[in-house]
């Protein structure tokens, strides 16, 4: 799936050094403390958290979300996630416990109808611009001025997909701000499994590819890679064109749970989606 991933920048929150807290009271010397002296007895910062969210509450109606939808906030001003199906991203201005966000920008993939209606909900709830946020414990919420509300926790979630072993099936690909599914024709067939050898191998959607594959810190270093010659449709080999790039110089990878996100050194982004289930029985022989 590939995702322009989740710029929710309630990061800004961490770049302005603030933290949401818990409802609490004063305490003594030896804690953390928040401004003016003043701390509580739970102070949540909101940085480098993955928030899952729970459900949404729009017009009295409240939306279970499903188990993938998440916020992951970070310190350079912008945050990343899922909707459920599509990622998302949008700017956020944060005064207090107030916060308010500029256009929610998502990618463009079908989803079934329970997931498309899902982020039809968050969506319309994060554009009333102005959302008062409140943590408490393990949980935060964000309400409009309207009633409507978000939940999210921080309770741990499924693991992270491992990168290597893992068959990746790859939905999607172009540059961070215009993501599109794969076309039709080889939608379902395009994946990549990096393998114990340090070798990455898989198939392009026609052609088989393999190449040397060095991840270490979430950077990806490819030696040049060796693929079939088989002739592919038009749109078939404009797909694998684009693929390859990942391949032109260092990379970056980021995992979400059983999400792939890889940026080749242009710019171009290939989203993958695995399953975790296939670490360990996917990797190639040595």
């Amino acid at each position: 799936m590939h995702t322009q991933r989740l710029t929710l920048t309630l990061t800004a929150l961490a770049s302005a050094g603030l933290l949401l807290t818990a409802c609490g009271t004063e305490s003594g010397a030896g804690s953390e403390g928040g401004s003016g002296g003043r701390s509580v007895e739970s102070e949540v910062p909101l940085t480098d958290i993955r928030w899952n969210v729970a459900d949404v509450t729009v017009g009295g109606k409240k939306y279970d979300a499903p188990d993938d939808a998440y916020l992951k906030i970070g310190k350079d001003g912008r945050a990343g996630g899922s909707f459920g199906c599509n990622s998302a991203g949008a700017d956020v201005k944060i005064k207090g416990d107030t916060l308010h966000f500029g256009e929610t920008r998502l990618t463009k993939r079908a989803c079934p109808e329970g997931r498309m209606k899902f982020e039809e909900h968050l969506t319309r709830a994060l554009a009333e611009k102005k959302l008062t946020a409140k943590v408490d414990g393990d949980r935060l919420t964000l309400t409009t001025a309207k009633g409507d509300h978000v939940d999210l926790t921080s309770r741990a979630g499924e693991p992270d997909a491992p990168l290597t072993g893992t068959k990746w099936k790859v939905a999607a690909v172009g540059g961070d701000k215009s993501a599109a599914p794969l076309p039709k024709d080889v939608s379902g067939k395009v994946h990549l499994t990096f393998g114990e050898d340090g070798k990455v191998r898989g198939n392009l959607g026609c052609n088989d590819v393999t190449a040397k594959a060095d991840a270490k810190d979430g950077r990806l270093t490819f030696g040049a890679p060796a693929t079939t010659r088989k002739l592919c449709p038009g749109d078939t080999m404009a797909t694998e064109r684009k693929l390859l790039k990942l391949f032109d110089g260092p990379a970056r990878y980021e995992i979400e749970r059983n999400t792939l996100k890889l940026t080749a050194a242009d710019g171009t982004v290939i989203n993958a989606s695995g399953d975790p289930a296939s670490a360990g029985r996917n990797s190639p022989e040595k």
